[in-house]
């Protein structure tokens, strides 16, 4: 554990525990931690005390006991946030979002840069700028960043860091983390965007507490992250969770993955786009324009998004009677047309889900850019602790 060597200590796995509890859960009493970890007091105490020592960890002030067979106060551990910063950037196909945050995922500083081209040479010098930026404003955000994390969609290998494929940038077999690590003298994790924001949301977000939890994003693509056992899960081949690519219509439309009827092929944005030109007979047709249509009552264009709503609910469905998540989030740019979708969705995912699965509660939270970038963050943060 790179955080517990640099205070110090030899890594192990109660320190471990320890620190990452305080940080996703905390302020938290060593009682508390003992309870949840199963560790003794005396056990909490030595593997808090480097981090303590090194100013990753603080005492809070003593709190009140009360009740039959109170003890002394309580003196609750927290994370020390401004003790280390870390930079997370998000690549779209046509812009960088950048954000520095401090060790609780929280943002200090936001840039964004428009793309001029697509290369990865092109992509890593332009990262490289966005990065000085974020970091030029202050001393202490230079001297104390040391890592970087990268959301980008598409096939991640997050333990080598090469980016296998990611359709929306045209890039296939490219060692991005050791580009950007040799341009910004940072150590760079890259992770798929969708898994990135579903760390964030997990350690600190919607998902903290859950040891089975779900993130689904809708807009471009159909995106999913899995939390189960209270880790990310990947799969063997990195690319465990593509809700978007289950089939849900065995004669739907051609995937560019090369199946048919998933669910991306019927409510990605394109896909809606596309079938609502040919409903509305309008080859011009926008996604805005589509909704507006919509909204205004046009039954073939309602049509579309009545479909697009039942294809995500199939997809909710198989996701929940597969895993059981606690919680299932659903954000993504796709949630502006979400009043369209919303009653489809709920009524598929209740007709399809079977037994108590159907219990899984739906939130939805639209989460802006600078979120994902934030997650990109928070998976520099998670390999800092979980190296």
């Amino acid at each position: 554990m790179l955080l517990t060597r640099t205070a110090g200590a030899s890594p192990s796995t109660a320190s471990t525990a320890v620190f990452a509890t305080v940080l996703t859960q905390g302020p938290i009493s060593r009682v508390q931690l003992a309870r949840r970890l199963g560790l003794s007091s005396a056990a909490v105490t030595k593997a808090a005390r480097p981090f303590l020592d090194a100013g990753y960890l603080q005492e809070l002030a003593a709190t009140e006991r009360s009740g039959p067979g109170a003890g002394r106060p309580a003196s609750p551990l927290a994370v020390s946030p401004d003790r280390e910063y870390f930079v997370g950037v998000k690549i779209t196909a046509d812009e960088l979002i950048g954000v520095l945050c401090d060790l609780r995922a929280g943002p200090r500083v936001t840039a964004r840069r428009s793309l001029s081209g697509r290369g990865v040479r092109s992509v890593t010098q332009q990262l490289d700028g966005l990065v000085e930026e974020l970091l030029s404003g202050s001393d202490t955000y230079r001297d104390r960043t040391r890592s970087l994390g990268i959301a980008v969609s598409g096939d991640v290998d997050r333990v080598t860091g090469r980016v296998r494929y990611s359709p929306f940038l045209g890039w296939r077999d490219v060692a991005l983390g050791e580009a950007v690590a040799r341009a910004t003298g940072l150590q760079v994790t890259v992770e798929n965007d969708v898994k990135a924001l579903t760390v964030a949301e997990h350690w600190f977000g919607d998902g903290v507490g859950t040891d089975h939890f779900a993130l689904v994003t809708v807009g471009a693509g159909i995106g999913c992250g899995l939390v189960v056992g209270g880790r990310l899960l990947a799969g063997s081949y990195g690319v465990a969770g593509e809700i978007g690519h289950l089939c849900v219509e065995t004669a739907g439309p051609p995937c560019h993955c090369g199946g048919q009827g998933c669910v991306e092929a019927i409510a990605g944005t394109d896909a809606i786009v596309g079938a609502a030109r040919t409903a509305a007979t309008r080859a011009d047709l926008t996604m805005d324009q589509a909704t507006e249509l919509a909204r205004a009552g046009d039954p073939a264009v309602t049509a579309v998004f009545a479909r697009a709503g039942q294809a995500i609910g199939l997809g909710l469905a198989a996701l929940a009677n597969l895993m059981g998540p606690e919680r299932i989030v659903v954000s993504g740019e796709g949630l502006a047309a979400y009043d369209l979708l919303e009653s489809h969705i709920r009524r598929s995912f209740a007709q399809q889900t079977f037994g108590a699965a159907g219990q899984s509660p739906l939130h939805i939270r639209p989460l802006p850019f600078d979120e994902w970038a934030r997650g990109a963050a928070a998976v520099s943060i998670q390999s800092r602790v979980f190296p």
